[in-house]
């Protein structure tokens, strides 16, 4: 009999199942994909020699993840690049705000009426990062901070909504930047701890930048596979799990899957009715002729590039996806491009880049022609760069990775006590009824990202359980 089985091969499956395999338990995980990855996949989705990735490419979590950082994922093919830029956020005069690696760099970019409260809202906390990190990113609630006085005080300044913490700045270069932020986790704007959310992708971009890993996010699946079979686990792939009996015998049963369909596998009822799940996206990958044209300098050099023309439209978008049935007009927008930093990602001179917006959960629509005139705004002659494009709506997304229920990449929405307490108000969140069932997927605690931080944390789980058996 097996120690542990995990059902499914995202990041936080697969860190699951290499925590387990550290500490001397025998795993296996099973994946109905016919290759591991989850949210960190590479493709050619487009034309031969475009490598997109389908889900996420920049990755300021992955590489301040505790748990990554305390794997030896560099022996086994990980490398992160880091752009010129972490991200920039362009306007329609031609300027741009940037989040630099550098935090007075990132102050001149808000102008100089807001640069000294940026200062002042980053620097109490920066050089405490690798503790605060860890402790927000690890178990919830029963665990003890390293560092309290800090969390406490990050709590002061995160809890309230985001749009609080706005009116430090005068100028809405930084509100706009920072409603970006916000929005990469499809929170409205005036949600309970947003200016969390906002100011924890700030900081990582202080304290270790915003990468890509070359080769693209498969390298980062890839590397855990390969350290898992080092360990001694094994990795099944074209295998469906239907329910419990689908699986050989084990002492643990680890899902790193939907509530919805861990509820379905392991006969669970109701328990997860109550679970929401927040909008969709509709992304576009595309092969491009040469770089995006960029009117403003500075996303030229960036790796990710946020487009809203500000705070408010920013906030219509996601009130838009969130609240109607009905996409926005004018979009937010996350773009990546990969291959300015990772030219091997397209044949040369060519590039691959991916964009996406916000739309109602199960949206069925078309939003190609919107994000394209919300790039063509600051990006003019974009669409003549256009070698091929792949659409992927939410119905299509969710036939890519079955979390991302109605297209909702967070796996669940990031709202209210759910952005914190997920998938239940429990200070167990990786537990279930069923005592040898636990859940370890982006529905759990810390919640979405390319971190492996939810694997890891149910691990915990798991062997401390496996331990009294």
């Amino acid at each position: 009999m097996l120690d542990a089985v995990v059902v499914g091969a995202g990041p936080n499956g697969l860190t699951a199942a290499v925590e387990l395999a550290r500490r001397g338990f025998s795993v296996a995980v099973f994946e109905a994909q016919g290759t591991v990855g989850g949210g960190a996949r590479t493709e050619e989705l487009t034309l031969p020699g475009f490598r997109h990735d389908p889900c996420s490419a920049a990755h300021p979590l992955g590489i301040n993840s505790p748990a990554f950082r305390n794997l030896p994922l560099e022996r086994y093919g990980l490398e992160w690049l880091h752009p010129g830029l972490p991200m920039a956020h362009p306007f329609l005069d031609g300027s741009a705000a940037v989040l630099s690696r550098s935090v007075g760099e990132t102050a001149a970019s808000f102008g100089p009426r807001d640069a000294g409260a940026y200062r002042r809202l980053v620097e109490h906390f920066l050089p405490r990062w690798d503790t605060l990190a860890r402790d927000f990113m690890s178990l919830p609630l029963t665990a003890l901070p390293r560092d309290p006085v800090t969390l406490a005080r990050f709590g002061l300044v995160g809890l309230p909504p985001s749009t609080w913490l706005m009116r430090r700045f005068r100028d809405d270069r930084v509100k706009t930047l920072f409603a970006g932020l916000v929005a990469h986790v499809m929170a409205p704007l005036g949600g309970f701890a947003t200016g969390a959310v906002g100011l924890v992708f700030a900081l990582a971009a202080h304290a270790r930048g915003w990468p890509v890993a070359r080769g693209g996010s498969q390298s980062i699946s890839d590397a855990l596979a390969a350290y898992l079979k080092d360990l001694g686990g094994t990795v099944h792939t074209d295998y469906e799990v239907k329910r419990l009996d689908d699986l050989p015998p084990a002492r643990a049963y680890v899902f790193d899957t939907s509530p919805t369909a861990l509820a379905r596998i392991a006969g669970l009822g109701n328990h997860y009715a109550n679970y929401r799940y927040g909008p969709g996206v509709f992304k576009i990958d595309y092969a491009l002729d040469g770089p995006v044209p960029w009117t403003a300098e500075a996303p030229r050099s960036a790796g990710t590039v946020q487009i809203g023309a500000d705070s408010a439209e920013i906030g219509a978008a996601l009130d838009a996806a969130s609240g109607t049935d009905r996409a926005p007009e004018r979009p937010f927008l996350i773009t990546v491009q990969p291959s300015v930093v990772d030219p091997g990602r397209a044949p040369a001179g060519q590039h691959v880049f991916w964009a996406y917006g916000h739309v109602p959960n199960g949206w069925t629509g078309d939003l190609t022609d919107a994000i394209e005139r919300q790039l063509e705004r600051f990006a003019p002659g974009f669409r003549d760069r256009v070698l091929a494009r792949a659409t992927a709506g939410p119905p299509e997304l969710a036939v890519r990775n079955a979390n991302y229920v109605g297209g909702d990449i967070s796996s669940g929405a990031v709202s209210g006590l759910q952005l914190l307490l997920r998938p239940k108000l429990s200070l167990f969140p990786y537990s279930t009824p069923h005592p040898a069932v636990f859940i370890c997927s982006s529905a759990t605690p810390p919640g979405p990202g390319v971190h492996g931080m939810s694997g890891h944390n149910a691990a915990k789980a798991v062997w401390r359980r496996l331990r009294q058996t």
